[in-house]
């Protein structure tokens, strides 16, 4: 990353950067708000980049998965995408770096674990053979204990996840990152920036409240010199089973009463093959175009839509697979698509498959 990008959106003008030796300490960082961060910040080459290399180097593809506002769905997506790739037998490793809003061990069904270490390092926390997983989520006494760190301090967890956790060989290291582009996203970019990141996935909803938002995540990915892999819009309408509604009357003072029986008997006796569909609204106003268009517009790839799938939330907050049964009919196949379109575009696949006859030869 060249200086340039080592000055924060926020300096003040005339910033030396955040590595040089006058960083905090310079006339020109008065009354800046990084100012006592960027003084007492360690100066020149970071000791600690080696030892992340090294750690990253048995990693072959690096993934950030970012959402420029939350309540998007991004780690849900990121959970998802672990337990595919997991399921192609990839060798995949998930890392949560949402310090102070942790919700990936309670979507993969590991709450309650605890980290181990090894003369090797931290050991993730496995959900299958082939899929591990390292948040703060299991490292905090009381589940409902606020996070309330300072960037150094995320900072510096972030950096020991990196050069301390042992994931062994791995095919693909997913990142979950919270929402915006803060410290977290500087911080990751840096670390891996060495070792090469192969893009991020950015999840945005359709409405333009978040894509407003999601077009910064772009601009921030062009200007630290990480290729955007596409954009996913989820929560692109509710989509379910029309059996899977609940059918109300409002009654003359106002209250709702459930008449679903009636509704679903009377079907089943007039038309039986309404049964079979699946209805769908819209829930966000995509009446200007939505992801597809903004994607258009800023030069990106558009990956595709995941609708918003009643299913497909009962299996995150269950922290299991929407891919492991027929339960998820309508977000799994969406999910799907997307990320064999990932694989074909950046022809992981046949990457992976040749490195690992090379391997057996």
């Amino acid at each position: 990353m060249e200086n340039t990008n080592e000055i924060p959106e926020n300096a003040n003008e005339n910033c030396p950067g955040t590595h040089s030796e006058s960083a905090g300490k310079s006339d020109a960082c008065k009354g800046c708000p990084n100012q006592e961060a960027c003084a007492t910040a360690p100066k020149g080459p970071d000791p600690d980049l080696v030892a992340i290399a090294e750690r990253m180097a048995t990693v072959k593809h690096k993934i950030l998965v970012l959402s420029g506002k939350g309540g998007v769905g991004k780690s849900t997506f990121s959970a998802q995408i672990s337990y595919a790739l997991a399921a192609m037998d990839f060798q995949v490793g998930l890392l949560d770096i949402d310090i102070c809003g942790p919700s990936i061990p309670k979507m993969l069904g590991l709450e309650g674990q605890e980290i181990h270490q090894s003369n090797l390092g931290w050991s993730p926390v496995y959900v299958e053979s082939n899929l591990g997983v390292m948040s703060i989520g299991f490292m905090l006494p009381n589940p409902d204990e606020a996070v309330i760190w300072r960037g150094p301090r995320k900072n510096g967890l972030i950096k020991q996840f990196l050069k301390d956790v042992y994931w062994g060989e791995l095919d693909f290291l997913v990142v979950d990152a919270p929402p915006g582009t803060s410290d977290e996203h500087i911080s990751i970019v840096q670390f891996l920036q060495a070792t090469g990141i192969d893009g991020a996935i950015i999840v945005t909803t359709p409405q333009q409240v978040s894509l407003i938002d999601v077009r910064k995540e772009v601009s921030f990915c062009k200007k630290v010199g990480v290729e955007v892999l596409g954009v996913v819009e989820n929560m692109s309408g509710l989509c379910q089973s029309l059996t899977d509604f609940k059918f109300m009357k409002l009654t003359e003072n106002g209250e709702q009463k459930d008449v679903s029986k009636e509704v679903l008997k009377l079907m089943q006796e007039k038309a039986p093959e309404l049964l079979e569909l699946i209805a769908s609204t819209e829930i966000f106003d995509s009446s200007a175009g939505g992801a597809a268009r903004m994607c258009t517009e800023m030069g990106v790839v558009f990956l595709g839509k995941v609708p918003l799938d009643p299913q497909l939330c009962k299996a995150a907050e269950e922290g299991r697979s929407c891919f492991a049964d027929q339960k998820c009919s309508v977000s799994s196949p969406a999910l799907k698509s997307i990320i064999e379109k990932l694989l074909a575009a950046n022809r992981w696949h046949q990457e992976l498959q040749q490195m690992s006859m090379d391997n057996g030869a």
